[in-house]
């Protein structure tokens, strides 16, 4: 896709996230909002992956570890065509695979059950170094919050990473600045987030979350770097998109109302 069909696409995520969460009646709108260029970019221009054939050997993996904005990940996945989209309005429904964090088990293009944060950084460092191992040319992209980020195990996965130069690896930070409490600065303050990635040994990059030309730029410039992985440091709005949502914490976890949502999907058609 061009960036033209790129921003399209991302409106469309948008909107279904909007859709899923307020029929669920709970949800996390706020960061599934502010990771959706980053998400539209990674599966619709960049992830070799093969939605009719969720288990080929070579696909790139992508792990979400901030597994609570699982909303985006659906609609990436139902706009890629491993299920129907007409499925996403099932989201937390009893009995439905679309759970409210995402799991492995029983859902095609969710490489790993994930929710507690702190941990999907490991797996993806484990994922990229099974890759190295077997020989396989395949990438690893890893999203995080930058809320997430204070939890100690990031930085031991950090350190993994760095100490193996694992340029097959890709993480994205969704610099958004609010987390369920208020401000990640004052909640437990992670600056200077850039200086820290780079003193453990990663390629680090800063950009505008929403602009594509720069997410494009970024995922191309952290396949081409070699000897050591690549952490981009996207800078976001959380519940980017919808006007009354946008830089608001009280949007981290909650449902919209029936006006609200009628409100929020009137602004993304």
């Amino acid at each position: 896709m061009d960036i033209e069909q790129l921003k399209t696409k991302a409106r469309k995520i948008r909107y279904d996230i909007i859709k899923m969460i307020a029929a669920a009646g709970s949800g996390h709108p706020g960061g599934s909002l502010s990771s959706a260029d980053l998400l539209t970019a990674l599966y619709f221009s960049k992830l070799k992956h093969r939605p009719r054939e969720p288990f080929w050997a070579d696909r790139d993996r992508f792990v979400l570890s901030k597994g609570h904005c699982a909303p985006v990940l659906y609609a990436c996945l139902a706009e890629s065509g491993y299920f129907p989209v007409e499925k996403l309005i099932t989201l937390r429904q009893l009995g439905s695979c679309l759970q409210g964090h995402p799991s492995c088990r029983g859902l095609d293009g969710v490489e790993v059950s994930t929710g507690s944060l702190g941990m999907g950084l490991s797996v993806a460092v484990g994922m990229a170094l099974g890759a190295r191992l077997d020989n396989k040319k395949t990438r690893i992209y890893c999203l995080m919050g930058d809320g997430e980020t204070q939890e100690g195990q990031i930085w031991e996965a950090a350190m993994s990473a760095g100490h193996y130069k694992l340029d097959n690896l890709c993480g994205i930070i969704d610099s958004n600045k609010l987390q369920i409490d208020g401000r990640v600065q004052q909640i437990m303050n992670i600056a200077p987030v850039a200086d820290k990635w780079r003193a453990f040994g990663w390629n680090t990059l800063e950009i505008d979350g929403h602009d594509f030309k720069q997410i494009l730029s970024s995922y191309d410039q952290a396949e081409k770097t070699t000897g050591q992985p690549t952490m981009i440091i996207a800078n976001t709005v959380k519940g980017k998109g919808v006007s009354f949502m946008e830089d608001r914490e009280e949007w981290h976890g909650k449902a919209p109302s029936k006006d609200l949502a009628e409100k929020a999907l009137k602004e993304l058609s």
